[in-house]
């Protein structure tokens, strides 16, 4: 038998293992899914384009309406000026991060991970050759430390990635930090990735800046987004980037040859969703409620600390009050009936856990009362 590609040796799945989905009688933390339905109108535009026949092969980075749309979106909501022509309409923000990738190194090339990082950039560097370098973050609040960041840039570094605000730790790296990553950056002539998936999920009084808005950043930024997270799209697989215009070209080469372009009836009801503003404000209004639930209550339990959440739907708790590791204690909660993940499966994560408060308010008041009661008995 012949035998598979030495590229899958000691790639890693990340937070695969505890995403499998538990018996029913288990409350789930993991997932980074919003805890709603997809809202109608976008399932109706879905629905009318496959009764209207959009079944067939259409403009490979997406429709020029929707192009549009998601421009018009970025200059409103993001101050980023683009045109049709600079989008990429990907199946999933997953895809076009793998794209940025491609675009941004060669193998043996070195890209700067800001960790704890979210699970899939490392392996999905190192499937295409790249080096990932982990610097860690200031562990109090989650934000980046500059002067590690400039240390850790060698003549191999071709990229640094950022992701505010943060998966897995809700930190919004503020205005003045990312304009120092912006500098550093001009300075060593490197691009940027910015993975802008939770740019609208912002509970702290600064806003969510991207590198693309800061002089000298333009030039050198892809950013990546999508609508898996503000409109509970994430199984209908839309994600889009942005960029210089030579980035852009090679983005659609890197989807012409392997997807070709998502699915076409679903590219009217990402437009849809774009208008669906509503819907994002009450998810808001909704995720900000189960923030200062899970916030609270997890920082009642004894040998738990809670930094502020920042944004996005997740909080990153240090559990070394309680004596155990990260994994003894997903370990432990999941035998009180709690699923969550240990963060050590991730570089710069070890003594902290991640759980995500997109889920519904009933779950995490259960699974608060069961680590409350296996805490408290222990």
């Amino acid at each position: 038998m012949p035998r598979v590609s030495s590229r899958f040796e000691g790639l890693g799945v990340g937070f695969a293992p505890y995403l499998q989905p538990p018996g029913p009688e288990v409350v789930r933390w993991t997932v980074g899914e919003p805890g709603f339905e997809t809202p109608e109108e976008i399932v109706e535009a879905a629905i009318e384009e496959l009764r209207r026949g959009r079944t067939k092969y259409t403009r490979g980075p997406g429709t020029i309406e929707l192009c549009q749309s998601v421009a018009n979106y970025l200059s409103l909501y993001h101050d980023i000026e683009a045109s049709a022509e600079d989008i990429v309409v990907t199946p999933g923000a997953k895809q076009a991060l793998l794209y940025s990738f491609l675009i941004t190194t060669m193998p043996g090339d070195e890209a700067i991970l800001l960790a704890p990082s979210w699970a899939s950039y490392e392996p999905m560097l190192e499937f295409i050759g790249a080096v990932p370098v982990h610097v860690q973050v200031n562990m109090e609040d989650f934000h980046p430390d500059i002067g590690t960041i400039r240390e850790a840039i060698t003549d191999r570094t071709r990229m640094i990635l950022v992701n505010s605000p943060c998966n897995p730790t809700g930190a919004v790296f503020t205005p003045e930090e990312i304009s120092e990553i912006v500098q550093l950056a001009v300075e060593h002539d490197l691009w940027i990735v910015s993975d802008e998936i939770y740019g609208r999920m912002v509970w702290v009084d600064w806003p969510h800046v991207s590198p693309a808005t800061i002089p000298g950043g333009k030039e050198r930024t892809i950013v990546v987004n999508g609508w898996s997270k503000s409109w509970a799209m994430t199984g209908m697989r839309v994600g889009f980037l942005t960029g210089p215009k030579e980035a852009v070209k090679a983005a659609m080469k890197s989807q012409a040859n392997s997807a070709s372009h998502i699915p076409t009836f679903m590219m009217e009801a990402a437009r849809t969703a774009l208008e669906c503003e509503d819907s994002v404000e009450s998810f808001n209004q909704e995720y900000l409620k189960r923030r200062e639930i899970m916030r609270a209550g997890l920082d009642s339990i004894p040998g738990i600390r809670v930094p502020e959440p920042e944004g996005a739907f997740y909080v990153f708790a240090d559990i070394t009050g309680t004596g155990m590791t990260d994994i003894e204690f997903a370990e432990g909660a999941l035998e009180a009936g709690v699923q969550l993940i240990p963060a050590s499966l991730i570089s710069g994560g070890e003594g902290f856990v991640r759980v995500s408060y997109a889920a519904d308010e009933e779950a995490i008041h259960e699974g608060l009362s069961r680590l409350r009661s296996w805490l408290i008995q222990e």
